[in-house]
C-alpha cells in the first residue's frame, strides 16, 4: 500500500505541474526494475482485483502530461518572416565616372537580410502580427508557413512606439491563434514561447510569467511588458507567447542580456501583452495609424525638497504637475499646478516617466480615473484623454522657427535620451535653416524653460519672447542657438 500511495503522489504532482513528466517516468522505470519488497499477506475482498494485477495497468496505462496536444493546434499559426533591405553602398573611389566605366561590375548596393517571427491572428483576412523592428525599413517581406508555403506579404501598418506591426498574406487554409486576455496573467503562470530563433523554425520553449507590467527599460518605447524566463533569442521577435490553453497572451519582442542579445538568453525575456497588441491592430486596421491620448500636463520629478514644501513625506513618489495646458483633458478634470498624481487608471504612478508611459498606452477618448494629492488631501478626479499631436509647423510655435517641422521624440529615442522635441525637417532656404537648425536636432530647452514635448514647447513660447535661445542636442554634442 505504501508503494501505491507513493505512485499516486508522483502521478498527481506530474498532472498538476505539467512539467515533471521526466521525473515521473524515471521514478516508474526505477520501480519497474527494483525487486519487490515483501508485503504481509492479507485477505483480499472477494470482488477486488489483486494488487499485482492493477499496478502494471496503472503504471503503463497512465498518460503522462504533455504540451504536445496544445502545440499541435498552435504551431501552424506561428510563421517565419524573412526580410530584404537594399542598402546603397557609397565608395568615394567609384564616384569618378571613369572608374565606374572601368569597373561596372562592382555592386553599388548590398542586400541586408534578416529573420523574425510572426503570428496569424485572422485566418480569413490573412492578418499576421509581428514586431515593428522585424520589418522596419524592409523592401521585401516574405512569410513562410509551417506547411512549407511562402508568400510575399503586404504591409498594412505599424507602430514604432509599441513595436507592433501588421502585415497580410494572400493565403487560404490558414490557422489562426485566438487572442487571450493578457490582463488575467499572474506571476507564476506557465507560458510557452514559439518562434524561429537563429532561423530554427517552429522552436518551442517554456517557462513562467516572471513579472507583469514591466517598464523602465531604456530604448524600448512605451512599456507594459510581460517578463518571462521562457527562452527568447534573436529570431524569436514577433513570435507567440501562449498560455497552456493555447491562447496568444503576448508577442515576444526582446531578450535582455548585458552582453547583447546575440550573447544568448539568460532568462530575461519580454513580450508585448496581447491586449495592447489588439488595441494597436484595431487602430491600424481602421485608420492605418495609432492615435494616442494625453492628459495635457507637464510634470516633474518629486524630490525630497519639493515633497517637504508640499507637506508630503520626503519619500513620497508621484508625478508633480508643473503646468496644465489650456483646453486639455487635465484642465477639464480640475487638475492644478502643484498637484501630485499618484495613480492613473488604477496603476501606481511613481514618476513623470511612469505617467508618460501610461498615457502613451491609452487611446484617444479614454476616461481615466486619477488619484491626486493636493494640500495634504487625496482627491479622486476623472479626465478624458485628448489626442496627442504628432508634429507642428515651426511658425505655429514662433516665426523664427519658420520652415522647420517639429515632432514628438520617437518613444525609443525618448527612453534612451530623455525629454525634448525633434526637428524632423528643415526646408532649404528657410528662416529656421538660416538660424542654424538641422534635421535630427533635439530641442531640450528654450529661454523660457525646459521642453518635454510639443505641448510644453508651445506653452513656453505662448508669450513670444524678445530673444529666443534654444538648447540643442546634435548627436553627442550640446549647444545653444540664438534665433534671429
Amino acid at each position: 500500500m505504501r508503494r501505491a500511495t507513493s505512485l499516486i503522489a508522483l502521478t498527481a504532482a506530474a498532472a498538476f505541474g505539467g512539467f515533471a513528466a521526466t521525473a515521473v517516468r524515471e521514478a516508474l522505470d526505477n520501480r519497474a526494475h527494483a525487486s519487490p519488497a515483501p508485503v504481509p499477506a492479507a485477505p483480499a475482498p472477494a470482488a477486488s482485483v489483486p494488487m499485482a494485477a492493477t499496478l502494471p495497468v496503472a503504471v503503463d496505462g497512465q498518460q503522462l502530461p504533455s504540451l504536445a496536444p496544445m502545440l499541435q493546434r498552435v504551431l501552424p499559426a506561428v510563421v517565419s518572416i524573412h526580410t530584404k533591405t537594399r542598402v546603397r553602398v557609397r565608395n568615394p573611389f567609384f564616384d569618378d565616372p571613369f572608374f565606374r566605366r572601368m569597373f561596372p561590375q562592382v555592386p553599388q548596393e548590398r542586400i541586408n537580410e534578416s529573420l523574425g517571427s510572426g503570428v496569424i491572428i485572422d485566418a480569413g483576412r490573412g492578418y499576421v502580427l509581428t514586431n515593428h523592428h522585424v520589418i522596419e525599413g524592409a523592401d521585401d517581406v516574405s512569410v513562410s508557413l509551417a506547411d512549407g508555403r511562402t508568400f510575399t506579404a503586404e504591409f498594412l501598418g505599424s507602430d514604432a512606439d509599441t513595436d507592433v506591426a501588421l502585415i497580410r498574406i494572400p493565403a487560404e487554409k490558414l490557422t489562426e491563434l485566438p487572442l487571450g486576455d493578457s490582463s488575467k496573467l499572474q506571476v507564476g503562470d506557465f507560458v510557452v514561447a514559439i518562434g524561429n530563433p537563429f532561423g530554427l523554425s517552429q522552436t518551442v520553449t517554456s517557462g513562467i510569467v516572471s513579472a507583469v507590467g514591466r517598464s523602465g527599460i531604456r530604448g524600448l518605447g512605451y512599456q507594459n511588458f510581460i517578463q518571462t524566463d521562457a527562452s527568447i533569442n534573436p529570431g524569436n521577435s514577433g513570435g507567440a507567447l501562449v498560455n497552456l490553453r493555447g491562447e496568444l497572451v503576448g508577442i515576444n519582442t526582446a531578450s535582455l542580456n548585458p552582453r547583447g542579445s546575440m550573447a544568448g538568453n539568460i532568462g530575461l525575456g519580454l513580450a508585448i501583452p496581447s491586449n495592447l497588441a489588439r488595441d494597436v491592430v484595431q487602430q491600424l486596421v481602421t485608420t492605418g495609424e495609432v492615435r494616442r491620448g494625453t492628459l495635457g500636463v507637464d510634470t516633474q520629478p518629486l524630490d525630497a525638497r519639493l515633497a517637504r514644501s508640499l507637506g508630503l513625506p520626503e519619500n513620497q513618489q508621484g508625478a508633480l504637475v508643473a503646468r496644465v495646458h489650456a483646453n486639455s483633458g487635465a484642465a477639464a478634470a480640475g487638475l492644478r499646478p502643484g498637484d501630485v498624481i499618484v495613480e492613473a487608471g488604477g496603476q501606481r504612478i511613481t514618476s513623470p516617466m511612469a505617467l508618460h508611459n501610461f498615457e502613451g498606452l491609452q487611446p484617444v477618448g479614454s476616461q481615466v480615473p486619477l488619484r491626486v494629492l493636493r494640500d495634504g488631501r487625496t482627491l479622486e478626479l476623472r479626465a478624458t484623454l485628448r489626442e496627442q499631436p504628432r508634429s507642428l509647423a515651426g511658425d505655429a510655435v514662433d516665426p523664427r522657427l519658420a520652415g522647420a517641422t517639429l515632432a514628438e521624440l520617437p518613444e525609443p529615442l525618448r527612453q534612451a535620451r530623455g525629454q525634448g522635441v525633434l526637428v524632423e525637417r528643415v526646408a532649404s532656404g528657410s528662416r529656421a535653416e538660416a538660424n542654424g537648425l538641422r534635421p535630427g536636432d533635439i530641442i531640450t530647452a528654450t529661454s523660457a524653460g525646459q521642453v518635454s514635448d510639443l505641448s510644453s514647447l508651445r506653452s513656453s513660447l505662448a508669450d513670444t519672447p524678445r530673444q529666443l535661445v534654444l538648447l540643442i542636442e546634435r548627436g553627442n554634442v550640446r549647444g545653444r542657438l540664438v534665433l534671429q
